[in-house]
C-alpha cells in the first residue's frame, strides 16, 4: 500500500512538472507577428503610364481678313457646319482719309496742272500728226517725181528718213497724251474719292471672307462689326469629325513611347476607346504641376482607332485619361509590389505556410508599381506577407490580421 502512494506521489508531481513546463512554455514563446498577406495571382499584366490629355481637331483653319476696313457681322454660332467657299461675313475696304482744307487745295491744283499737261500733249500730238501728213504727202510726191526721173535718189531718202521721224514723234506724243490723262485720273480720284465725300451708301467694291474647309466653327474671334485690320482673325473653322488627343507626357516617360504603340482613352463620359501613338514631339517644355513643382514634360499626339460612332459624343478640347501600354501578357504570375524586397544575395518574398513565415528567393520580372511580375519562385495561390517587417525572419509565426 505504501509503495502504491509513493508512486501515485511521483505520478502526481510529474504531471504537475510537466502543468508547469507547459504553462513557462507558453508564457515565454513569441508572440505571433501580425502581417497583410496578398495572395499570388495569374492572368493577364501589363506596364502602362496614365496621364490626362486632351482632343482636338486635327487641321484648324484660322480665317483672317484680306483687306483692312469695316467687318459686317458675323452670323454663325460655334458648331455650325460650313462648306467650301461658303460665304461667311464681308468686309467694305476703307475709304480714303479726309482731306483738309489745304490738302484739298493742294489736290485741285494737281487736278489743274495735270489737265493742262493733257491738253499740251494733246497740241503736241495735233502737231505731230500735222507733221506726219506732210512728210507721208511729200514722200509720195518725190516718188512719183522719182519714177519720171526728176528727183534723186538722195533726196528720196531724205523724204523716207523724215517721214520716219515725224511718225516716231507722233507716236511719242501719243503716249506722253496717256500718261497725262492718266495723271489727271489719278489727280481727280484723290480729290473726289475721299471720306469727306462719302454718301454714306453702300461701298462700290465688298470684299467676302468665304471657308476654305469643310467641317464646322470651332471659335468666333470677332462676332460684332467694326473696324478690322488687314490680316485680324475673324473665327476659326476646321472638321470636327477629325479628331486627335494630344497628352503632355513627362520625358523621363516619354523615352519609352514610339510611333504605333497602344492607348486607352478613357474617363471622358464615355466607353473605353482605342487609340495609336502617332507622334511623340522632339521638343519639350517646361511644366507646373498642382503642387508647384517644375517638370519637364513632351507631347504626345495619338489617333482614335475606334468606330466613329462610339465617339460621336466627343468634340474639340475635351478631356481624357489616356493610358499608353508598355508592356502587357495574358498569363503572368503576379504579387503585390510591397511584397517584394532585396538584399545582398538578391530578391525574396515572405510566403505563409502553416503559419509561418518562409524566406523565398524569386526571379522578378516588369513591375508597374502596384504589381510586379514573378517569372520563378512562386505559383499562384500561395500566399505572401506584404509590407514586411525589417525584423520578421525566416520561420517565424505570423498571423493575417
Amino acid at each position: 500500500m505504501t509503495d502504491q502512494r509513493a508512486v501515485g506521489k511521483w505520478i502526481f508531481w510529474l504531471a504537475f512538472a510537466g502543468l508547469v513546463a507547459a504553462a513557462l512554455f507558453w508564457a515565454i514563446r513569441p508572440e505571433p507577428v501580425w502581417v497583410d498577406l496578398a495572395e499570388v495571382e495569374r492572368g493577364r499584366f501589363e506596364v502602362s503610364i496614365t496621364e490626362e490629355g486632351k482632343t482636338r481637331v486635327k487641321d484648324r483653319y484660322l480665317v483672317s481678313s484680306p483687306v483692312a476696313g469695316y467687318l459686317h457681322r458675323v452670323n454663325f454660332d460655334i458648331g455650325d457646319p460650313v462648306k467650301p467657299g461658303q460665304l461667311l461675313t464681308e468686309v467694305d475696304p476703307m475709304p480714303a482719309g479726309i482731306l483738309d482744307a489745304r490738302s484739298r487745295a493742294e489736290a485741285e491744283a494737281r487736278v489743274g496742272a495735270a489737265r493742262s499737261a493733257l491738253n499740251s500733249a494733246r497740241q503736241k500730238v495735233a502737231a505731230a500728226e500735222a507733221e506726219a501728213r506732210f512728210t507721208a504727202d511729200e514722200l509720195n510726191r518725190l516718188e512719183s517725181l522719182n519714177r519720171q526721173q526728176f528727183v534723186s535718189e538722195e533726196r528720196l531718202q531724205q523724204a523716207v528718213a523724215a517721214k520716219n521721224r515725224a511718225q516716231a514723234f507722233l507716236n511719242s506724243a501719243r503716249f506722253d497724251e496717256e500718261v497725262m490723262a492718266h495723271e489727271l485720273a489719278a489727280a481727280r480720284t484723290r480729290l473726289e474719292v475721299s471720306a469727306a465725300h462719302s454718301d454714306g451708301g453702300e461701298a462700290l467694291e465688298r470684299v467676302g471672307v468665304r471657308s476654305p474647309v469643310q467641317g464646322a466653327v470651332l471659335g468666333i474671334i470677332r462676332t460684332s462689326e467694326g473696324v478690322i485690320q488687314a490680316g485680324e482673325p475673324i473665327l476659326e473653322v476646321g472638321d470636327p469629325e477629325a479628331l486627335e488627343v494630344v497628352v503632355d507626357v513627362l520625358s523621363f516617360d516619354a523615352v519609352n513611347l514610339a510611333q504605333g504603340g497602344n492607348v486607352r482613352l478613357s474617363g471622358w463620359g464615355g466607353q473605353t476607346l482605342q487609340a495609336v501613338v502617332s507622334r511623340v514631339e522632339p521638343v519639350g517644355f517646361e511644366d507646373v504641376s498642382a503642387l508647384g513643382v517644375k517638370e519637364r514634360r513632351v507631347q504626345v499626339v495619338a489617333d482614335i482607332i475606334s468606330p466613329a460612332e462610339n465617339w460621336e459624343a466627343l468634340g474639340d478640347g475635351y478631356r481624357v485619361d489616356a493610358t499608353f501600354v508598355l508592356w502587357s501578357e495574358d498569363d503572368v504570375v503576379q504579387v503585390p509590389a510591397s511584397a517584394v524586397f532585396q538584399n545582398d544575395e538578391g530578391t525574396y518574398v515572405f510566403r505563409v505556410s502553416e503559419g509561418r513565415a518562409q524566406q523565398v528567393q524569386v526571379s522578378e520580372g516588369e513591375s508597374n508599381g502596384l504589381y510586379t511580375a514573378i517569372n520563378d519562385g512562386l505559383a499562384a495561390g500561395d500566399r505572401v506577407i506584404r509590407h514586411p517587417d525589417r525584423n520578421l525572419e525566416d520561420g517565424d509565426r505570423v498571423r493575417a490580421r
